[in-house]
């Protein structure tokens, strides 16, 4: 032991005097050659950022991570998960390569499925319309016009049922991209399940199911916060007993990031909704470790990409922390922050549609080297409609490029130990414990929520990332730098049916007429009592969409119980 301590003795000392040495190079470089060269030729810019608006210098070295803890950065697989959520990482599997659809029926996206599944996709990512986003029936009047034009529609189970036919369910994950209504999917998408006679366990994916940004960033809802809540707590805890491969939320950053939100508020704002709902599990008697491992995240990977690798690695780190110490969690899996992430849509442009290529592939980099358990890659022509089938093989083969030509998946975490990279994951870790504090001091992740703040913050970023664009300083290309003249139609988009809605308003008139009305408002009266005696609806719901309750007369049944929400404005 003593000749151990006097070898750390002499290592610290040793580093110490580099970093003296590192120190005083550093300020004659900056006193001689640079400032000798600056005066020749200044830089472009009076100053340099991030995307999020942190300060950049010019170069990193090891003075600015002489700080840092080794273990802050740690191992793959191991706390605090700075450098990847599994100890192989790629070199074991592969990212799962999800290409979302949805667009029409329920056949129109099945067929969609088929194609992307024999172009080498490994997961299902389901995109809904508007209608069934927002828990109303394709016949409602709130649905004119909307049905099947931004995603599937989904009224009752027989729809469910062809949007997966002839696909195994047990051999292909499912994402889901829903929210307010997303334990009715999740209801149907067990029926489906149970009238295959699979075994639930053997189920794997994801329902999105994360309220609280809908609040925050992207104004999708049914139901007031609080009971909102409540029905992912519901989910949570069915899919801990029941599920136990399937993910019953994607906590995300996502609609939050595209709403406005800088880097740094999208992290720090979803995971401060994380820990609302953990909160909300825990304080009915959840024990985190039943139920955490398999929480999921989602998030953008956005145009800056050393901030994004950064941003993710962060996340990690701060998650996992989190958990270890505000929720005593226990296992390494209840600690370790799993990730979705999308390219970012609000970066595509109209103007020269196939720029969006580029920009796409460089930000599916980003976050394969920031380590996502999954990846989605937008395609070029989404600035106009949902993608073509051209575009979305395109986005698949650019996944395809990274994983199998690049050989980035060969090493995990490459850019660990890289000074900027280890600087700006500290930074940002910093940032976003500063803000989960702002939010605790506030009351809480809801109690800011119903206080407009998170959503002030989010307009204040846009707006000022909005004044950037329009000035230039932030250059977007085609758009407000190397423009060119408008072309009349550059691409081919993909076309919306105008019989969709008929076709999909007949089918669930077909479906009325032969279900049993009795056992229908039966059914749903025992959902609103399981509802009104804080029981758990899933059991309920499950029961009530077997019986062929559609998805608006089960929203329209609580919103009796729980009301709706109305929004305070920000300005």
């Amino acid at each position: 032991m003593k000749q151990e301590s006097q070898l750390q003795r002499d290592s610290q000392g040793e580093d110490g005097a580099a970093l003296g040495r590192l120190e005083r190079s550093l300020r004659a470089w900056e006193e001689g050659a640079l400032a000798a060269f600056l005066a020749r030729r200044p830089e472009s810019k009076p100053e340099y950022r991030t995307g999020a608006g942190l300060p950049v210098k010019r170069v990193y070295t090891a003075l600015d991570v002489a700080e840092l803890p080794l273990e802050e950065i740690g191992l793959p697989g191991a706390y605090p998960f700075t450098r990847g959520a599994y100890p192989t990482m790629y070199r074991g599997r592969l990212w799962t390569m999800r290409q979302i659809a949805g667009f029409g029926t329920a056949a129109d996206t099945n067929e969609r499925f088929q194609y992307l599944i024999a172009q080498g996709q490994t997961g299902l990512s389901v995109d809904f319309d508007m209608p069934t986003l927002m828990g109303y029936d394709s016949d409602h009047a709130m649905s004119l016009g909307e049905v099947g034009r931004e995603g599937v529609a989904i009224d009752v189970l027989d729809d469910m049922e062809t949007l997966f036919a002839g696909i195994d369910l047990t051999q292909i994950s499912v994402s889901m991209t829903i929210n307010p209504s997303a334990w009715i999917l999740l209801a149907m998408y067990v029926a489906v399940a149970e009238g295959r006679g699979y075994d639930l366990h053997q189920l794997s994916g994801t329902i999105q199911n994360d309220c609280l940004k809908e609040y925050i960033a992207q104004k999708e809802w049914t139901f007031p916060v609080r009971p909102s809540v409540r029905i992912v707590r519901d989910t949570i805890e069915y899919c801990a007993e029941h599920m136990q491969r399937y993910n019953p939320i994607n906590i995300s950053g996502y609609h939050i990031s595209e709403a406005g939100a800088t880097a740094v508020q999208e992290a720090a704002f979803t995971i401060a909704n994380a820990i609302a709902y953990v909160e909300e599990v825990t304080r009915a008697g959840g024990d985190v470790d039943d139920f955490a491992p398999r929480l999921s995240f989602f998030f953008v990977s956005q145009a800056d990409l050393f901030e994004e690798v950064a941003k993710f690695r962060a996340a990690r780190r701060v998650y996992a922390k989190v958990m270890k110490e505000r929720f005593g969690a226990q296992k390494p899996e209840s600690m370790r922050l799993r990730f979705h992430a999308q390219t970012a849509a609000i970066t595509l442009t109209q103007p020269q549609p196939y720029v969006n290529i580029v920009r796409t592939a460089y930000q599916a980099l980003s976050a394969v080297l920031g380590g996502a358990q999954s990846l989605h890659t937008n395609g070029f022509d989404e600035a106009y409609t949902i993608p073509t089938e051209e575009a979305m093989k395109l986005s698949l083969r650019t996944q395809q490029v990274i994983a199998e030509e690049t050989n980035v998946p060969s090493v995990i975490d490459p850019l660990g130990g890289s000074y900027y990279v280890e600087s700006l994951t500290t930074r940002i870790e910093t940032e976003i414990f500063r803000i989960l504090d702002q939010v605790e001091a506030l009351g809480g992740t809801i109690a800011a929520i119903e206080q407009g703040w998170f959503q002030q913050q989010i307009a204040d970023s846009a707006y000022a990332f909005a004044r950037r664009k329009a000035s230039g300083e932030r250059p977007v290309i085609g758009v407000n730098t190397y423009v060119e003249p408008a072309e009349e139609a550059p691409i081919e988009t993909h076309p919306y049916d105008a019989t969709t809605e008929q076709r999909q308003i007949e089918h669930l008139r077909q479906v009325k007429a032969g279900r049993d009305e009795a056992a229908v408002e039966r059914l749903l009266a025992d959902l609103r009592a399981a509802a009104a005696a804080d029981q758990n609806i899933m059991p309920a719901t499950i029961a009530a969409v077997k019986a062929r309750a559609t998805m608006g007369e089960i929203v329209t049944t609580l919103q009796g119980l729980w009301g709706t929400y109305r929004e305070q404005p920000v300005f």
